[in-house]
């Protein structure tokens, strides 16, 4: 049975001139980090454009974004703030519909 959502996170990085196949290998490297977060229970790295990135995940309650703020990814995400992107700009969102997975 897949986990229902209710809460979600949009974090959006723009890549460092000259970073941009780095913060796509970052993000690729990320999704090993999730898999121990039982709590994030959606998790997508997405490309916007050239240079504009994202992470989007949900997460079945607020203990669960919460846990996710303070995990392995946001460490991550601090490190390599100014080196591969600029300042991430992250959004709290509550999910108000959702297809889950088959």
């Amino acid at each position: 049975m897949t986990t229902q959502v209710s809460k979600a996170l949009l974090v959006r990085l723009e890549a460092l001139p000259g970073r941009e196949d780095d913060v796509s290998d970052f993000l690729a490297k990320g999704l090993s980090l999730v898999e121990g977060e039982p709590k994030t229970v959606r998790w997508f790295g997405i490309r916007f454009g050239p240079s504009s990135f994202g992470i989007f995940d949900a997460f079945p309650d607020e203990d669960g974004r919460q846990s996710h703020l303070s995990g392995e990814v946001a460490r991550a995400l601090g490190e390599q703030t100014g080196e591969l992107f600029e300042e991430p700009t992250i959004e709290q969102l509550d999910v108000v519909a959702e297809k889950q997975p088959s």
